[in-house]
């Protein structure tokens, strides 16, 4: 092994002979070695940390996305993000987009398609949806407005076969009235003052939690304020506030759903409540559900 002076190594490190004594004091240099009074450093020893060096905080989920974004980045997880939410929450919808489809459209704008035919608009809510996640990463910290949730539905459902029908309003509220799950939304003319309700509600507090967060995404999926996309815009908002407050986002997938039960407190927690009424709702569990029969709550 070949060695240095305390003085050679000082100036490689750009220390003082002091320092650099006392590192070998300490045994904070391996293979240090004392003759008499001198200390002889192997020549490829490293420079130990110094302890008050000041750690490097952890970068947010919301920082890397960003620069991700900004720089095009490849590989990242802001390409998986992109790829994976688009492919899932529009799976949820009905596309029949496979995940490699949909992972062709992102990386190349090509598709991929061995045999059958593929539905036009499953392919321009896809590229759309892409463009959707740029806007709720862009503008993940600023509070959810109406010109916000309108700018994500027009974004999703432009070029698509709907926003050529003249009831089909694209970017703004419903003509007509629809359901969810069999069950009845708000009617079309209670839309907007539900909607600005709803959003001063949730704005009326700065910290927010899951729980809070699943509330609004609770009332917002019950008034269904667009005539179609209500899903996929409101689990884009929901990503959203998670990067916002600082809570870990999460990707509803068709093999572990995430459903909310409902509860009122005058009902027992197994039994089964009405939630047709927003006032009713008092508490919130989160169930994973493998299937219709395995659930567990967390």
């Amino acid at each position: 092994m070949n060695y240095q002076s305390v003085a050679d190594t000082a100036k490689a490190w750009n220390l003082s002979e002091r320092t650099v004594r006392n590192y070998c004091a300490s045994g904070k240099i391996p293979g240090a070695v004392l003759t008499g009074k001198t200390w002889n450093i192997p020549q490829d020893a490293k420079r130990p940390e110094r302890i008050n060096k000041k750690q490097q905080a952890p970068r947010a989920l919301l920082d890397i996305l960003q620069d991700e974004m900004t720089g095009h980045m490849k590989g990242g997880i802001y390409h998986k993000i992109q790829i994976d939410l688009t492919y899932n929450s529009n799976h949820i919808e009905g596309s029949r987009l496979t995940h490699d489809q949909t992972r062709y459209i992102y990386e190349t704008n090509t598709i991929g398609m061995e045999h059958g035919v593929v539905n036009v608009d499953d392919v321009v809510e896809t590229a759309n949806h892409f463009k959707c996640i740029d806007l709720i990463i862009r503008d993940a910290k600023k509070p959810i407005r109406e010109a916000l949730i309108k700018k994500l539905h027009f974004t999703l459902k432009s070029g698509t076969s709907d926003s050529r029908k003249d009831w089909f309003a694209v970017g703004e509220y419903k003509k007509l009235p629809n359901e969810v799950g069999g069950r009845s939304t708000t009617a079309p003319e209670l839309v907007a003052p539900q909607m600005k309700e709803l959003l001063a509600a949730y704005g009326s507090s700065s910290q927010k939690n899951l729980e809070d967060l699943l509330e609004f995404h609770y009332a917002f999926e019950s008034i269904h304020p667009f005539q179609d996309g209500n899903g996929r815009v409101g689990r884009l908002l929901l990503f959203k506030e998670c990067l916002r407050n600082n809570i870990v986002p999460f990707i509803i997938t068709d093999d572990l759903k995430i459903c909310l039960l409902y509860t009122s407190d005058a009902a027992d927690e197994e039994d089964s409540v009405d939630i047709s009424d927003r006032r009713n709702i008092k508490k919130i569990h989160i169930v994973h559900c493998r299937n219709e029969n395995e659930c567990t709550t967390l």
